[in-house]
């Protein structure tokens, strides 16, 4: 007889997760039942731990990662000021944030919600929108992890334009007093109604515009209308010249690096060809509209570029594309995706690529996203290692405001707008209901803010003297000025 071969047993087909449904009440009950393990009261205490590590070795770690001749550039923008410290040291924050009390209940965390990294972008329809605009950390988290580091930030920027002690501590109210009202709006609204809830800003100005002080109306349409500058055809005339009859992107080292700076010779050609490839495999992450549109731009140029504060370091590459002719651009940047910050205190992130973790949690939290918003695996770089990136367009009217101009009247209503956009952010992927019900009517969590945002400033002053002396005795270098 012939021989038998075995058959492989079938795999039973994998069943759906099956989806709780709480009803209105339940939810409340949760978040009654989280004040009695948490009171509001408690999240007014800070306290560094006994074995709190030294925020200059957590840097340096991170450091480790990323590429040598750009780091000294991170710690001089991290050196500028208390704030532009706390701007790089989400690290340093999650650490800190990870001995503090929390309710129990979880939302996609944006994991580094400072002031900077709130601001306008257009739309896909074209209307300019208010949104957070960072999400390198965002990882499902406490949703109290967000608000205690905008609120920080708000008074360490506060204390840096040299506010009163009592316009200080006032910005900080404002905006988590209109975190904790939104959510509570947020919380008695429809699924979908809060799913199309956003803030646009024509909108906005139109009818809230009459209640701010003439100045502040016209600094805010200033800002607005150097965003709407801010696109393609504004990076191409600044970042590119014509050279034998093409169009490259300048050389700006360190800052900006063309690809023929970095490689020459049977290299360039061979990470070119690669670049292109990527491209293709970036472009199938997208949805297949858009796909099709991108399918229409041929690459140019390819650059490496720093950018932020708390990012430099890591790698950012910055593609020139041409669509009909030399007159249509669009320049994207591919942003490399490492672990969230957050991940060694919450969990391993459930996406294997770290940029689809930060696309994914994009979408989530933000009310619309960039059209090219995309991910990518780099099997082997410049340095020969397997890396994650994320895309999406350079500029597309994106603006923010300068803080350091900022008077205590803009920086509440300021605040203000960050508070409504982080609880509409943490009412899409968490229980607005029960968080709701946590905080309440009355101002006792919004208090306790306050207090844990001045015992954190303390704190980060003394981190940014830890690395101001750091520098001085020669242990890290910086490159200040860049």
């Amino acid at each position: 007889m012939p021989a038998t071969r075995s058959k492989k047993p079938k795999t039973a087909a994998r069943r759906p997760t099956a989806v709780s449904h709480l009803s209105v009440a339940e939810r409340e009950e949760l978040g009654k039942r989280a004040r009695a393990h948490t009171p509001r009261s408690s999240h007014a205490v800070f306290e560094a731990a006994s074995d709190r590590p030294d925020p200059v070795v957590l840097l340096e770690e991170q450091s480790l990662t990323r590429v040598p001749e750009l780091v000294p550039i991170r710690y001089g923008r991290m050196l500028v000021s208390p704030f532009t410290f706390y701007r790089g040291a989400a690290r340093v924050m999650a650490q800190d944030l990870s001995t503090t009390p929390v309710s129990g209940l979880h939302v996609q965390c944006c994991g580094d919600a400072h002031l900077s990294n709130f601001g306008v972008f257009a739309s896909p329809e074209r209307r300019m929108v208010f949104d957070i605009n960072d999400f390198d950390e965002t990882l499902p988290g406490p949703w109290e992890w967000d608000v205690k580091r905008l609120a920080a930030s708000l008074m360490i920027a506060a204390q840096d334009n040299e506010f009163g002690p009592g316009d200080a501590e006032q910005v900080v109210l404002s905006a988590v007093t209109e975190y904790r009202e939104s959510m509570r709006r947020f919380a008695g609204m429809g699924n979908l109604e809060l799913w199309y809830a956003r803030l646009d800003v024509e909108a906005f100005m139109a009818e809230f515009g009459p209640q701010f002080k003439a100045r502040n109306v016209a600094r805010a349409e200033k800002t607005l209308a150097k965003a709407r500058t801010r696109d393609s055809v504004s990076a191409l005339a600044k970042l590119t010249e014509r050279q034998n009859g093409s169009i490259q992107i300048v050389d700006q080292a360190p800052l900006i690096v063309p690809l023929r700076g970095l490689v020459s010779g049977d290299e360039y050609e061979r990470f070119s060809m690669e670049l292109h490839d990527l491209l293709r495999a970036y472009r199938n992450t997208l949805q297949f509209d858009r796909r099709r549109l991108l399918e229409q731009f041929e690459m140019a140029d390819f650059a490496r570029k720093v950018v932020g504060v708390g990012s430099v370091g890591t790698r950012a590459w910055i593609a020139l594309l041409f669509g009909r002719d030399q007159r249509d651009p669009l320049f994207l940047q591919m942003k490399e995706a490492q672990a969230s910050v957050l991940e060694e205190f919450t969990g391993r992130s459930e996406f294997k690529n770290a940029g689809e973790r930060v696309v994914t949690g994009q979408r989530l939290m933000q009310a619309v996203s960039d059209i090219f918003l995309g991910w990518v695996h780099v099997k082997a770089g410049f340095d020969g290692m397997a890396r994650d990136f994320y895309g999406r367009q350079l500029r597309d009217w994106k603006g923010s405001v300068e803080v350091s101009k900022q008077k205590p009247e803009g920086m509440t209503a300021y605040g203000r707008l960050c508070g409504w956009t982080l609880a509409r952010a943490h009412a899409r992927s968490g229980d607005r209901i029960a968080i709701a019900s946590y905080l309440g009517n009355g101002t006792t969590f919004d208090r306790a803010i306050v207090e844990f945002s001045k015992l954190y400033a303390c704190q980060n002053e003394l981190d940014h003297a830890r690395l101001e002396a750091a520098v001085k005795d020669g242990s890290i270098e910086a490159q200040k000025g860049l």
